[in-house]
């Protein structure tokens, strides 16, 4: 099983939050999507005979696309990849690019799931994030979504935002339940290096939430979420039954990845790849065949760390079952001699040769995930 991730990275303008590498500069997007049919074309065997199960357009804001981008695309993918077990097809979209012209674009591909960027259902929560759209067209989104057949509709949501209380934040939750989806992406606001807010933040003008109101919002995520029948399969999302990411799952669970794009990663077991960050350096590298990515080779101590790194995120946990036939009897021990601590402290659970994460243990999992791995 095998994913392909396909980045996106224009914006029409930058979130207040965000440090994801993306653009404002549309005119570069034709020159892009040629270089990326040419990274698909050089890249076709990186996967090699894995069966691709997965395809993830992310960004940036893939919706930005149109259909001629689209088709040069799906064009260039079915020409150098086996997509015919595909299951999970998912675009990443902005509210306010879901009108129904864009949906009729949309439906000549095979895109099956749609990953919206709300963020909040408050409008002053969207000035502050530099949002596009309104809380009311976020909503009109999903609902003509729904029209037009999906019937797999993620959305995202960030907390913790200055200003935002206990019970802002509930109406958040209970306007999201309301429009009845399968899948909930919920993330606490971080102040990355860079970016306005971390600006804001650093001359005083908001605040950080305090720390017991940034515990009260997930125990309200995870308490009225899972009421209304989602299940918590990973630290940070949420989703009805039957309806996880599978392309996030596989990242989870160590599975291969092709990413394919500027600054996108790629997995192959072995090495870890990442694109050049730069839409023109990415665009003329790829366009004359030169080096475009750097490399490194994973030692036995990065790979241990990285499965117990993703393992523990997830609803499932650690499988030590597994973890011993890929690391050895004596990488276990010092696995369960590491977890021991946590699990008196009811951090940890284990049971049924699984660790999982308990609730208490979700709330330190940074901390407590830096106790378990290798230095």
């Amino acid at each position: 099983m095998a994913g392909i991730y396909i980045h996106i990275p224009f914006c029409q303008k930058r979130c207040s939050y965000c440090d994801f590498y993306s653009q404002t500069n549309l005119s570069l997007k034709k020159e892009y999507v040629s270089a990326l049919c040419k990274e698909i074309k050089l890249r076709k065997n990186y996967l090699e005979q894995a069966t691709i199960f997965t395809l993830y357009f992310g960004g940036g804001t893939p919706s930005l696309l149109d259909k001629d981008d689209f088709c040069e695309i799906f064009a260039c993918l079915n020409s150098h990849f086996d997509l015919s077990y595909l299951h999970e097809v998912t675009l990443e979209a902005n509210p306010d690019d879901l009108n129904q012209s864009f949906f009729d674009t949309l439906n000549q591909f095979p895109f099956n799931r749609l990953s919206i960027g709300i963020q909040s259902f408050d409008n002053g929560d969207l000035k502050l994030m530099n949002r596009r759209h309104s809380a009311e067209k976020a909503m009109e989104a999903i609902y003509l979504a729904k029209e037009n057949g999906f019937h797999n509709i993620s959305i995202d949501l960030i907390y913790g935002l200055p200003n935002q209380t206990l019970e802002k934040w509930q109406k958040n939750l209970e306007q999201a339940l309301s429009l009845d989806i399968q899948h909930i992406s919920a993330y606490h606001l971080t102040y990355e290096e860079g970016t306005i807010l971390d600006s804001l933040l650093r001359q005083k003008k908001i605040q950080e939430v305090k720390e017991e109101d940034s515990l009260a919002m997930f125990e309200m995520l995870m308490a009225l979420l899972t009421k209304s029948g989602f299940e918590h399969y990973e630290i940070s999302n949420f989703a009805k039954k039957n309806f996880y990411s599978q392309h996030n799952s596989s990242y989870w669970s160590g599975e291969k990845y092709l990413g394919l794009g500027a600054s996108a990663h790629s997995f192959d077991e072995k090495t870890r790849q990442w694109n050049i960050s730069s839409i023109e350096k990415y665009n003329q590298a790829v366009s004359h065949s030169l080096p475009f990515y750097e490399m490194e080779t994973l030692s036995e101590k990065e790979k241990y760390n990285e499965f117990i790194i993703t393992s523990l995120r997830t609803k499932k946990g650690i499988d030590l079952t597994l973890l011993e036939k890929k690391f050895g009897k004596e990488m276990l021990n010092y696995c369960i001699q590491n977890c021991q601590t946590h699990i008196n402290n009811n951090r940890l659970c284990l049971k049924h040769n699984f660790v999982t994460l308990t609730q208490t243990g979700i709330f330190v999992s940074d901390k407590l995930i830096e106790d378990l791995i290798c230095i």
